[in-house]
Order: C-alpha cells, then structure tokens, then sequence
C-alpha cells in the first residue's frame, strides 16, 4: 500500500519547502545529466553549451506550456480561485502542454540558429523521458493522478478532500502516477535500443516514436484515471490531445521516410 507523507518536506522560517519541487527539481537536473552523457557517446559534434542553452529555455517554456495548458482544461475552477493560477507547488501541470511548448520554443531556438530541430529533438528526448520518470513521483506527494478504487497490493491511499465525489467512500485507488512512471522507464529502454542499435536512422525518427509511445500509454492510464481536469463528449482531454499527437507523428514518420 502507498500513503503519501504529505505535501510538505520541511519548512525554513516561514517558508514551506513542497515535495512536489524537490522531485521536480530532481528530475530536471537528472534529464540535463543524461542528455549530457548520451552527447557525449553519440552526438560528440554537439557542444556543451548549446545543451546548456537549449535546456534552459525548454525549462522554462515547459513549465510555462505545462501550466498553462492545466489552467486552460480546468479553467473554471481557476476563474473562481485566479491566485491559484501561479502555485505549481500546489501540482496541476500537464506533461502534454510542457511538450506542445518544448517543442514550440524547441522550432524557434533552432531556426535562430540554423541547426538541425529534428538531430536535437532525439538528443533531447532521453532527458523529456527521464524528467517524466522522476517527475511523476511528484504527483504521489500531492495525492494527485491516480486511478479507479483498487485493492490491489500496491494500491493508493488518498486523502478525502481529495477523493472525486462519485468516490469519497472510498479510500484506496490505483496509483496512475505510477503506472505512467513505469511506462515511462519501458519508452526510454525502447528509444535506447534504438539509438544504438538503429546506425543508419534519420535524425526524426525517435522523436516521433517518442510521441507516438508516450501517447498510448497516456491514453492507457488515462482510461483508469478519475481526477482529469475536462472531459469533451465523454473524452478525456488528454485522450484527445494523444490520439491527435498520435496521428501527427505518424505524419511525420511518413514524410521523414518518403523524404529523399
């Protein structure tokens, strides 16, 4: 059984330090470590810096699309609570919008600089991957993304104020923010074997059987979820976002191969 100790790890002064930061903060500063040490294996031409720089400018468009995104699928509850909009450390960020905005502030760095988005894109992918690994973790702090009433063995326990009100007799639920971690760590193995094993790929092609794996799982854990944000015509919000980010890479894939 997992029961979360509580959002708070410890306070300075006045100042409560959140779980949910730590584990975001690690999981930032982890994906840089492994864009760097896959660098230096398979993309050596790529210099130190322009990681450095292409990293800290996904950071903050990421964070930003990622909160955005949320507040836009539940904008009604922030109409009516406006002062929530900027507490991140409170959860509610969208891995969807962080890569809709990465990829945004991804095509804008590279034609500034007239590199190669798609060589980039597979480098920095592996770090997106280990980030979502390590930063789901955050969710079982925050009591947050999780799934269907379970009793299982390594069911969730939550709170009551944060149960869904067709479930507030219930206690234990599947941990979601688990199963999309493990999926997580599966797409990452997955994209590695590729890019070892693949030697003649085109830069492109983990990209976009990045979107396209992430993308099934979330629509997988998506199902058993109960705490989504929007649902459109009995649809998640997110189910919608996946099958529609599914489609473009297919795209993609199509024109990156036919493509002489």
């Amino acid at each position: 059984m997992f029961k979360s100790p509580g959002e708070i790890a410890f306070t300075i002064g006045s100042i409560d330090v959140y779980y949910y930061g730590i584990i975001m903060a690690f999981a930032i500063l982890t994906g840089i470590a492994v864009i760097l040490n896959l660098k230096k294996r398979f993309y050596p031409e790529i210099s130190s810096d322009r990681i450095f720089d292409i990293s800290f400018l996904l950071i903050i468009a990421g964070i930003f699309g990622a909160r955005f995104y949320y507040v836009l699928l539940d904008y009604k509850y922030f109409l009516r609570f406006p002062y929530e909009i900027p507490a991140i450390w409170h959860g509610g960020i969208s891995i969807q919008g962080a890569i809709l905005f990465g990829i945004l502030a991804g095509i804008f760095y590279v034609k500034k600089h007239n590199i190669n988005f798609f060589r980039y894109a597979d480098l920095f992918i592996f770090g997106l991957v280990t980030g979502q690994i390590i930063g789901r973790w955050g969710n079982f702090f925050n009591s947050e993304a999780f799934g269907l009433p379970s009793n299982l063995p390594w069911k969730l326990y939550i709170p009551y104020s944060n149960r869904p009100i067709p479930f507030k007799n219930e206690e234990f639920f599947h941990p979601a923010f688990l199963y999309e971690s493990l999926l997580s760590v599966c797409i990452f193995v997955i994209l590695y074997l590729i890019l070892i094993k693949c030697k003649n790929r085109k830069d492109g092609l983990i990209f976009y059987i990045y979107i396209v794996l992430y993308s099934i799982a979330r629509i997988l854990v998506e199902t058993i979820r109960t705490d989504s944000v929007l649902n459109i015509y009995g649809f998640h919000a997110a189910h919608i976002a996946s099958a529609i980010f599914i489609l473009i890479a297919i795209i993609g894939l199509c024109f990156l191969y036919k493509r002489k």
